[in-house]
């Protein structure tokens, strides 16, 4: 048989019966893309409609409080994304290596946590104000005025301290990229620090920075945990409101329908400015821009710039959860947090392999299949990552349930036996919402590390008898082990993270570690919620130093 007998296009052209890639890649995406399907459908056919009384009460609270919420938080991470990354990048300063990488780890630490450390930090009883009235002689809180610390303008500087590393890391590659001929050219036209900046860097850079912004803001809508700590009334606490305490999942579901109305804005706007700002290296020699050496006075401003942004999302909430975590030694032994982290485990590895395992099948299916619509789709199951958990939430717990009450009456009518709950009473749905979820950073990896595999080596593989499954397993695999590891701690990580479709979809009394954090500190017990918090920041600690190691 020729090499091109076996090409996977030629197969697929021939083959006129059910190719199982194509139909298992077609099952996957389906999979993926159910609960968006199902939150439309809930939404357009209510048992109680109660879109008009949302519309003409609490949605445009709801729509202009995310609207600031995401511009507010999308303009504040890209000044200091981008500015930190031209300092790193154009600079040399003192501290300047070190911050390069620490500029990275805020990504460590979930937005809720740095909510409730801040919040601990500055609250009258924290620190700051009871130094303040130590060293003004103030009795209490009428003696002096001190800025709302749960308010809207604090969960953005929470939320712009914690997100701010998507724009810097995509901006800092950009700038890394670019020549450094036309910053000489524009130097040698007169053109000072800033115009260069301004002129050159800015504008070449200007795709990156807008998609680390539009990831920022998709981060923003998303968030649960810092806006219900600082009681701000967005799109994704009216979700909680309207279905958990109104008991309407039909509102639920129309309210979920409106972010995801803004998510796949953002993501076309996202796109449209990678699609309009091209630009290209026109030098057959591509030199890097030099850094320029500040010393004295302007380069220890320039490292306080830098070191900053690290200080507030990193340093501060590490160093209160650290005390508190200390301060409250008895709590790591309590089986609560024990079976938190069991449960976190159990379940986050779960789904990291299942979505792993699905996104490598997938992508392998396609390109044995030469049939467009898996082509088409498989870009499509990314929308799940952009998709907030909440969202995901109503789109499978509704369904399931449904579906879950009619197996379980069926097999009760028909045997005598009550099964109870499977799905929705156990961690399935969990699993199942966290894999829709983060399908694309596993359908990513795995496209990407099967596209730097030769094809020549799997036709020799087939050319040898090997079928498309043994292939897979002695050709691909031992190729694409790095890549995989790396997704499948990518995917664990994001999973111990997540807090809004936990929340929703955990069963009765099944904790994680980030519910145990947000139930904690809902209860003013940050002591409580510190050992857990700890052990979110140092899996979440894991990820940014696989994040480093890649982009060096």
């Amino acid at each position: 048989m020729s090499a091109s007998d076996t090409s996977p296009t030629s197969r697929a052209r021939r083959r006129s019966g059910i190719d199982p890639w194509s139909a298992g890649a077609l099952l996957i995406a389906a999979l993926v893309l159910a609960p968006i399907v199902a939150v439309i459908g809930i939404a357009a056919f209510p048992r109680e409609n109660i879109w008009p009384h949302l519309v003409s009460t609490t949605l445009p609270r709801y729509l202009t409080t995310t609207g600031i919420l995401m511009l507010c938080t999308g303009a504040l991470t890209g000044i200091v994304g981008t500015g930190t990354a031209w300092m790193v990048t154009r600079y040399e300063f003192p501290g300047r290596r070190w911050l390069e990488w620490l500029l990275l780890l805020p990504l460590a630490i979930p937005a809720y946590v740095g909510a409730y450390a801040l919040v601990d930090f500055l609250e009258y009883a924290g620190p700051v104000q009871t130094g303040l009235r130590a060293l003004f002689g103030w009795q209490d809180a009428r003696a002096y005025w001190f800025p709302e610390i749960r308010s809207l303008g604090a969960a953005i500087i929470v939320l712009s301290a914690a997100l701010y590393p998507y724009v810097y890391l995509l901006t800092r590659a950009a700038f890394r990229e670019q020549s450094g001929s036309a910053e000489e050219v524009a130097q040698s036209l007169g053109a000072g620090a800033f115009a260069r900046f301004w002129r050159v860097g800015l504008p070449l850079a200007r795709p990156a920075i807008a998609a680390g912004c539009a990831i920022v803001m998709m981060e923003a809508v998303n968030d649960f945990g810092t806006v219900d700590y600082f009681a701000v009334q967005t799109l994704t606490t009216g979700i909680f409101s309207v279905w958990l305490q109104g008991g309407n999942a039909g509102g639920a579901a129309q309210i979920a329908c409106v972010v995801l109305v803004l998510v796949v804005m953002l993501v076309m706007l996202e796109r449209s400015s990678r699609r309009r700002m091209r630009f290209f290296n026109l030098s057959s020699r591509h030199r890097p821009a030099e850094r320029r050496p500040l010393t004295g006075r302007a380069g220890w401003v320039a490292m306080a710039i830098c070191a900053f942004p690290f200080a507030l999302g990193f340093v501060l909430p590490v160093a209160v959860i650290l005390d508190h975590a200390l301060s409250n030694a008895d709590e790591w032994v309590d089986p609560a947090l024990v079976r938190a982290m069991l449960h976190t485990v159990t379940v986050g590895g779960i789904a990291a392999l299942v979505t792993v395992a699905g996104g490598v099948f997938m992508v392998y299916g396609v390109r044995l299949s030469g049939r467009k619509l898996p082509r088409l789709l498989m870009p499509v199951t990314s929308i799940g990552y952009a998709a907030p958990g909440a969202v995901l939430g109503v789109g499978i717990l509704i369904p399931l349930a449904f579906v879950d009450n009619s197996v379980a009456d069926f097999i009760l009518g028909v045997t005598g036996v009550d099964i109870g709950l499977v799905m929705t009473g156990s961690a399935f749905a969990l699993v199942l919402a966290y894999s829709v979820r983060f399908f694309a950073i596993a359908q990513g990896a795995a496209d990407a590390a099967m596209g730097r595999v030769s094809p020549n080596l799997a036709l020799a593989a087939r050319s040898l008898g090997r079928d498309r499954g043994q292939t897979l397993r002695s050709v691909y695999f031992p190729l694409m082990r790095g890549s995989i590891a790396s997704a499948l701690l990518l995917v664990f990580v994001d999973c111990v993270k997540e807090l809004p479709a936990t929340l929703l979809l955990r069963p009765f009394n099944y904790e994680t570690l980030a519910t145990r954090v947000h139930q904690q500190a809902s209860l003013e017990n940050l002591g409580g919620a510190a050992p857990a918090a700890l052990l979110v920041i140092l899996v979440g600690l894991l990820a940014v130093g696989l994040l480093a190691r890649a982009n060096r």
